[in-house]
């Protein structure tokens, strides 16, 4: 996602590298190039136009400190820009009524579906919320089972009636199932097309009027560029939605949607979606993308990612195992599902500050972590727990056992050893500290 638009801004900014000052020419030449990383994004023209002649305003109108140098100004200039062209603030959902209702709209094959599933999850996951997904494609069969198939997945109820062809009819009626079962969020799961039509506009704003939805969400394709902006704007014409959901960024897509959308639909980008996996769904933060654009990492959604698997009371139990060095295979292993529960291993990289660039080139396997795995479950449970005595014997049998070599084996277990004295020295530093204040207090 954005390597190219990335890798295109950064070397504009080199064209003000050695440059004492900012000057008139010295700036039409870096916008010029910025410029052209841009439509090369696929980002709208006139947008484009609009975000370089703002650039310049305020570039022009600077006077450049002593300790800052020109290409600093214009990263600093080029990063509020893009916030500001994205929306500037987080744009957050609105469930304040019970049920909150949320119609999906959008093209076929935009992801509607997938993301009604990731939506229902995650409200119901972070939120705490008891949503009821409704199947209301009556044009398109496989649209209601794999609504049923993501519904099972998730542990959402999914509302159907596979016989009735009024799509008004089945959201009011699954309206007041939701009532009377106690859901308090609806997400409404519409038919879309191969391209916009005149029967799906009429039937959506049908749906729309009957049932007064708190959100309508637009639901597009990263990956068809200026086709999903010119979309956003003729269903923005007719369903006044209030947000859009961006998916598939992290496909081979050059960006330009995530960066044109905002402007000509003046609709907030609400969620991303970036993977197939049900938790890949994040809410959209200008700023953070902005400094993912520049190569700027994104360690605040990290975190927030590692928090959202992060067990307080496991870590204390943790804590207490290494300080007594009996840290084992069964720990290692489960802090190996909870790192794999966070996402895609690059993307993952990608939001430390300066990774990405390093390893733009590199292919890191979301399957990493496989033979570690494999080695591990072929150890007995006494193994996993005393790593100690596996001898020569046994060693060769897990490397038969995980179909690898004795070598990764041998491999894995010195790694293990020598982590698990780092994190003992690490946890029994903290404690004389500790043990010292006590003894002072007493």
């Amino acid at each position: 996602m954005f390597e190219n638009l990335s890798d295109r801004l950064d070397r504009s900014f080199k064209l003000l590298k050695g440059e004492g000052k900012i000057t008139e020419i010295n700036v039409a030449e870096t916008l010029k190039d910025i410029r052209k990383a841009l439509l090369d994004a696929d980002v709208n023209y006139k947008v484009a136009k609009t975000f370089t002649d703002s650039i310049k305003e305020k570039a022009l109108g600077q006077n450049v400190l002593t300790a800052v140098k020109p290409s600093q100004l214009m990263v600093k200039i080029v990063h509020d820009e893009l916030t500001a062209l994205m929306g500037g603030e987080t744009a957050d959902i609105n469930l304040k009524n019970n049920p909150s209702i949320i119609l999906m709209s959008g093209l076929q094959g935009s992801g509607k579906t997938t993301f009604s599933g990731k939506l229902a999850k995650m409200l119901k996951d972070k939120k705490g919320k008891h949503p009821l997904l409704v199947a209301d494609d009556i044009y398109r069969p496989a649209a209601i089972e794999q609504l049923k198939v993501l519904g099972e997945q998730i542990g959402v109820p999914v509302y159907s009636e596979p016989e009735n062809k009024n799509p008004v009819q089945i959201a009011q009626n699954a309206i007041k199932q939701a009532k009377q079962s106690g859901n308090d969020v609806v997400i409404i799961d519409t038919a879309g097309r191969l391209a916009i039509d005149e029967q799906m506009m009429n039937e959506i704003a049908a749906i729309k009027a009957a049932v007064k939805p708190d959100e309508v969400l637009f639901v597009v394709d990263a990956m068809t560029g200026q086709d999903a902006v010119n979309t956003a704007k003729e269903f923005n014409d007719r369903l006044d939605f209030q947000g859009v959901v961006l998916t598939k960024l992290d496909g081979d897509t050059r960006g330009g949607a995530a960066l044109s959308i905002r402007t000509v639909v003046n609709k907030p980008i609400k969620f991303v979606g970036t993977g197939e996996k049900m938790e890949a769904i994040d809410p959209f933060h200008p700023t953070r993308m902005a400094d993912r654009i520049l190569g700027m990492g994104d360690i605040v959604s990290l975190v927030e990612k590692a928090q959202e698997q992060y067990d307080e009371e496991e870590a204390r139990r943790l804590q207490k195992k290494i300080a007594k060095n009996q840290f084992d295979f069964n720990d290692f292993l489960s802090q190996i599902h909870q790192i794999k529960k966070m996402g895609n291993l690059k993307d993952l990289a990608s939001m430390i500050p300066g990774v990405g660039k390093a390893i733009k080139d590199l292919d890191i396997d979301d399957d990493a972590f496989k033979s570690i795995e494999a080695i591990i479950y072929s150890m007995t449970p006494a193994e996993r727990t005393n790593p100690g005595i596996l001898n020569g014997s046994r060693r060769a049998r897990v490397a038969k056992g995980s179909g690898t070599a004795v070598s990764e084996v041998n491999k894995l277990l010195k790694q293990f050893e020598e982590t698990r004295k780092m994190m003992k020295m690490m946890t029994t530093a903290k404690l004389p500290g500790k043990s010292a204040f006590a003894k002072k207090k007493r």
